[in-house]
């Protein structure tokens, strides 16, 4: 497989501090240098963008809603400004293969080296991709001069996708991506759960299944939009259990918003077993409070 293209975190600092966090250690500190946040293309992405450290990885989302151009268009924008973007591309929004060919179109003329591929939260698809492994064997077919593709995993399970299917579809997409040359890499869905995490990539690991993995983390965001535009994103399963921790639902309560060191310090501990290389931080948005979180426990060590 080739090497992976990785993404370097920023040295930008925020002047202000969140409440104190517990003394982070090496493996936390490696992992929260390999952050990528992700941004929704909505109204608040504008001052998002420009509380982007410089430097910092970022992905931006796609959805029924605001449609792929939108996520395009927001690409284009953090590139323009210097940032590493990766745009999700939901296969669902696809129509046809044409669709395809001006896809790959522009993602060679934005020089870009990566993009993420989910099959989409559109209930009937667009086209004749209703995954994202589908589009992907048609989107290899292009010169599109591609280094790297994520693919979404889901250790919490999907809402309306069997286990056994959604085991099969990622398998299936590793070796696709490794017929094609490329690297490639796993991005978990957000999950409150870290033994979850655990427990589901030793079984992956153990069937073969080779690609680094970034775990999707909460931001330090507001518990009212966590919990609405959460949804969309598959935790259904994860917010159920997060009701059945006392401790954890004082946290989500508690003024300021969610704090995300608990769940990334776990995470942290089997990291270098499991092959977890970086942090998908979901910030909703809300990226200068993310930052701050980030840097401060960077800054600790």
């Amino acid at each position: 497989m080739s090497s992976l293209f990785r993404r370097r975190s920023t040295d930008a600092t925020v002047a202000a501090r969140p409440r104190p966090a517990p003394a982070a250690d090496a493996a936390l500190v490696r992992l929260l240098a390999a952050t990528r946040f992700e941004l929704v293309p909505i109204r608040s992405v504008d001052t998002a963008i420009t509380e982007l450290p410089a430097g910092i990885a970022t992905s931006v989302t796609c959805s029924p809603v605001k449609g792929l151009g939108a996520t395009l268009d927001v690409t284009a924008r953090l590139l323009d400004t210097g940032h590493d973007a990766v745009p999700h591309v939901a296969a669902r929004l696809i129509e046809d293969r044409q669709h395809v060919a001006r896809l790959a179109a522009w993602i060679r003329s934005h020089g870009l080296r990566e993009i993420f591929v989910v099959g989409g939260d559109q209930l009937v698809p667009s086209g004749p991709y209703a995954d994202g492994l589908a589009l992907l064997r048609d989107l290899f077919e292009h010169d599109t001069c591609l280094a790297s593709v994520g693919v979404a995993a889901y250790p919490d399970g999907h809402p309306a996708i069997p286990d056994d299917v959604l085991r099969t579809a990622l398998h299936d997409k590793q070796r696709l991506i490794e017929a094609a040359g490329l690297a490639g890499w796993a991005t978990t869905q957000m999950c409150f759960d870290p033994d979850r995490i655990r427990r589901w990539l030793l079984a992956e690991r153990a069937a073969g299944f080779a690609l680094p993995v970034d775990v999707g983390v909460p931001g330090v965001v507001d518990r009212t939009k966590l919990m609405s535009m959460g949804v969309r994103l598959g935790i259904g399963s994860s917010l159920r259990f997060l009701r059945k921790q006392r401790a954890t639902m004082t946290a989500m309560l508690a003024p300021g918003g969610y704090d995300p060191t608990d769940l990334a310090t776990a995470i942290a501990a089997n990291a270098s077993a499991l092959r977890i290389e970086g942090v998908h931080s979901f910030t909703f948005n809300s990226v200068a409070r993310t930052e701050v979180w980030r840097r401060s426990i960077i800054d600790r060590a």
